[in-house]
């Protein structure tokens, strides 16, 4: 079947059509992406495709080639109103310097954003349906006008992403170009070097696949390029690219959500620490303070984020120069009764002004946390049902009435409060 006969705007599908994108599958060299590019904007499509972009790490080898074919073609930015400020400066630093004329930035419908995301926190409790309000619905309204669209997506990103093509044919019946599917990471930076393209601020950090900033982490070294996207998750896709056979990861509903924090179960980055662990490369693991201290330099060298696991037993003192240091500190209650985590929880907060997450782990129940959260604790693992349920509801008894107080603003029952000591002023 002759291209110049591929229709795409037929009201039944075109049998042969999967047939014609094999063809063109096999037509071009796996590293021939500026050649894609030409076919789909030049013959395939002419004036019936737009690019979508999301000016993330490698975007620039994507881009720079659209400015070779056609910098008038239509490039498409979503702006979630969750980037990274240095995402949005990067657009108008590569619209300038590749001449692209015609770049439209994408936002939600603010009617959407009021109904389902008035707050702006859904992202921590349903990423799925945050996506999908502030990503996919505004893509798919406007993309339905053009028969095809290019991504940046590359086989090497993910296990998922592994066979894809440069060229696809979606569920709907329109043509998915991928120039870049066959470049690997030394492919993207060789090119970036050989046409002197700029890097996004953010590369430079450890950021090798940049999305929206609540969602997006540091990316240790060999790791998968995306999996500081959504970390933590059994999530890979934001929703608006599907799988040449038209399959998507499992939805985040399916990942237990045990940590309470800021209001709502979440899922939790963090993990426990395992035998066998090197202290010099984990990322978004709790470090017991044994193993911190004997292995003190390589974990602070560690570039990636940590935890410190603070049992029952452990001194904080021996930890407090080098508590800034870390993301999280989990402080251990192995049982009800053992309530030596609450003078823990209070030095960290109070004599070393720890200001990050705290979290207390282990037995945690409805009538401890508001003892923990008098001592600074701001996040809580849960998985006793009842607790669980008190958290969602607010159902938690509270403390009203003390003789041991914690810091200088609570006042001990039976005594006056001017003879409450005053705080004493940090040493300079």
């Amino acid at each position: 079947m002759a291209l110049s006969n591929f229709a795409f705007v037929q009201p039944e599908p075109d049998p042969h059509r999967s047939l014609a994108i094999m063809a063109l599958n096999g037509m071009f060299g796996e590293m021939d992406g500026v050649s894609v590019l030409r076919q789909a904007v030049n013959d395939l499509l002419k004036d019936d495709v737009a690019v979508v972009s999301s000016f993330g790490a490698d975007s620039s080898v994507l881009l720079h080639m659209v400015s070779l074919v056609d910098p008038t073609v239509p490039v498409y930015f979503l702006e979630t109103g969750k980037h990274f400020p240095e995402t949005l400066a990067y657009v108008e630093i590569l619209k300038s310097q590749l001449g692209l004329t015609n770049v439209r930035w994408l936002r939600p419908d603010p009617k959407d954003l009021a109904r389902f995301d008035p707050h702006g926190d859904l992202w921590e409790t349903d990423p799925d349906s945050c996506c999908h309000i502030r990503k996919t619905e505004p893509l798919d309204a406007e993309i339905a006008q053009f028969a095809g669209w290019v991504t940046g997506r590359k086989r090497y990103q993910t296990v998922e992403r592994g066979v894809l093509p440069h060229f696809e044919l979606t569920s709907d019946d329109r043509i998915k170009v991928n120039p870049l599917a066959y470049f690997n990471d030394a492919d993207i930076a060789t090119y970036k070097l050989e046409h002197g393209l700029p890097e996004h601020p953010l590369f430079a950090k450890g950021y090798k696949s940049i999305g929206c900033a609540p969602c997006t982490t540091i990316v240790a070294e060999g790791e998968d390029p995306r999996a500081g996207r959504w970390r933590g998750l059994n999530k890979k896709e934001c929703g608006i690219h599907f799988d040449f056979n038209g399959a998507i990861a499992r939805p985040v509903a399916a990942v237990e959500k045990n940590l309470f924090k800021d209001g709502a179960f979440i899922a939790d980055p963090f993990r426990a620490w395992a035998e066998g662990d090197d202290p010099a490369s984990v990322r978004y693991t709790h470090i017991p303070v044994p193993v911190f201290l004997a292995n003190r330099e390589a974990v602070l060298n560690n570039p990636h984020p940590n935890g410190l696991l603070v049992a029952p037993a452990d001194h904080v003192e021996d930890v407090a120069a080098d508590l800034g240091g870390f993301a999280s500190i989990a402080i251990s209650f192995p049982g009800f009764t053992d309530g030596r985590g609450y003078s823990s929880a209070r030095l960290v907060v109070e004599r070393y002004r720890f200001a990050g997450e705290v979290r207390a782990i282990g037995d945690v129940l409805m009538d401890q946390v508001p003892l923990m959260r008098r001592c600074g604790i701001n996040a809580f693992v849960v998985t006793h049902p009842a607790t669980r349920k008190a958290l969602e509801t607010g159902h938690l008894t509270t403390v009203n009435l003390f003789y041991q107080p914690v810091g200088t603003t609570e006042v001990p029952a039976g005594t006056r409060p001017f003879l409450r000591r005053a705080a004493e002023p940090e040493k300079v």
